[in-house]
């Protein structure tokens, strides 16, 4: 197989962010290039076992000296800011995973992506897809780092499953043979700067497509109905509303969100001429995926959900429309710069959201939003309290046969270290607020 990294040789190397996707891009570079100079650039004080090749450039003047390397692989969760645009500006090449992973790949692509959905919709085709007989991988922003998948897979009869978000999106110039646009809401602003430029970037998934492509877009949304205009590949419209009742009787999570991914599955499992069967089989045994709407336990006739994963306004929308029972709702976290006004309105018109809890960095802001749109239940600030005190206070403001939903609305950096972590202290909270309950 050919380098994934090409006449790396004389060149300064510069890995940009250290996370999940940086490690591997570091494993990747050093299998090919075992004696290049490769430095590694992150604001966060990493540790890593290195060699005499490798330099670190750590802390809040992480990319001071990005200018000095020849070639740069962003991680995608750093924007492209003046010191980027400056780096392009001189000439030097900047690209990432996803980009590497798109020129290089000689199988079929299975792209998803939407601000809500996503990564449920993706596990559910890579299942059929696998059930099918097959040779399947899923891979991107919910899984294994897309180039290790390619390394050792990079075949014409291998389909890759990529679930992709804006940021992986926004440097691509080559599109999946089949995409996938979900919806299309409000999301990292602060890492596009604007709606349009999130748009924009999410639009890459279709733009670059051929007329032997599929576009498949979700027609009750509106943008993503629009990206019609912006691909030549044939074009595929799903909707919930028309979903045969054989897959909404075999399918158990709650929400009706999770009919428009259903919808979307269908529409490529009928693509790629996969029997109902088959899809049937595996959507019975789905159990869902952590950290989205998922149930942890019962206590005192309250129902306790993890949504830790909803990062995102429309997730938040799409959650509290999954009850009917009383709800009471923690929501807040990491400050985006995002405007809460019209979740607020959307919010203050759900008549059984009972109760708010707002935490976090961002808890107060979305108080004044709430405040703006006559919210009528009660709201609560609790800052940045611990989660066991957050559940306590859940648990003693939610009434017999409600329900408790972790929803945040928000990225979890100002008290926890990601969504998995808000979501499994979560969850332990909820345990031991059990066993408690249990013992009185």
């Amino acid at each position: 197989m050919k380098y994934l990294f090409e006449n790396l040789s004389n060149k300064k190397v510069l890995i940009l962010g250290f996370g999940r996707e940086g490690q591997s891009n570091y494993r990747l570079l050093r299998q090919e290039y075992p004696k290049i100079l490769i430095s590694i650039a992150d604001i966060k004080n990493i540790e890593i076992k290195g060699d005499e090749n490798t330099t670190l450039y750590l802390g809040e003047k992480y990319l001071d000296n990005i200018c000095d390397f020849d070639y740069i692989i962003k991680s995608p969760g750093i924007p492209f800011g003046k010191e980027l645009i400056e780096a392009k500006r001189k000439g030097i090449e900047i690209t990432s995973q996803t980009k590497i992973f798109f020129e290089k790949c000689c199988g079929q692509i299975i792209g998803v992506t939407g601000t809500k959905g996503k990564s449920t919709t993706s596990t559910l085709i890579y299942q059929i897809l696998k059930e099918n007989g097959l040779k399947t991988f899923l891979v991107g922003n919910i899984e294994n780092p897309s180039l290790e998948a390619l390394a050792s897979n990079n075949g014409e009869d291998v389909v890759f499953v990529y679930e992709l978000s804006s940021q992986q999106l926004a440097d691509l110039d080559k599109s999946p043979q089949i995409s996938i646009v979900l919806n299309v809401g409000v999301d990292h602003l602060d890492w596009h700067g604007s709606r349009e430029e999130y748009v924009n970037a999410k639009k890459n998934i279709v733009r670059y497509q051929t007329i032997s492509d599929f576009a498949i877009l979700n027609s009750d949304d509106q943008i993503a109905r629009d990206f019609a205009k912006s691909t030549k590949a044939k074009v595929v419209y799903f909707s919930k509303s028309f979903l045969e009742n054989k897959f909404k009787q075999r399918f158990f999570l709650r929400g009706e969100h999770n009919l428009e991914n259903i919808a979307a599955i269908v529409a490529v499992a009928r693509i790629l001429k996969i029997k109902d069967e088959i899809i049937l089989g595996v959507l019975s045994t789905f159990k869902g995926l952590e950290h989205r709407l998922e149930w942890v336990r019962e206590v005192g006739r309250i129902n306790f959900y993890n949504d830790s994963a909803s990062t995102n306004q429309t997730s938040v929308k799409a959650a509290v429309n999954s009850f009917n029972e009383p709800i009471t709702l923690i929501m807040g976290g990491y400050d985006r710069g995002i405007n809460y006004d019209e979740l607020a309105e959307y919010l203050s018109k759900i008549v059984n959201l009972k109760t708010i809890l707002l935490i976090g960095q961002i808890g107060d802001k979305i108080k004044k939003s709430l405040e703006k749109a006559e919210y009528k239940g009660k709201m609560l600030s609790l800052g940045k309290n611990s989660m066991e005190i957050i559940v306590k206070t859940a648990f003693e403001n939610t009434a017999n046969g409600g329900v408790v939903l972790l929803s945040p609305a928000a990225a979890s950096f100002d008290m926890f270290k990601n969504y998995k972590d808000r979501g499994n202290q979560f969850k332990k909270a909820v345990v031991l607020l059990g066993t408690q309950y249990e013992r009185k």
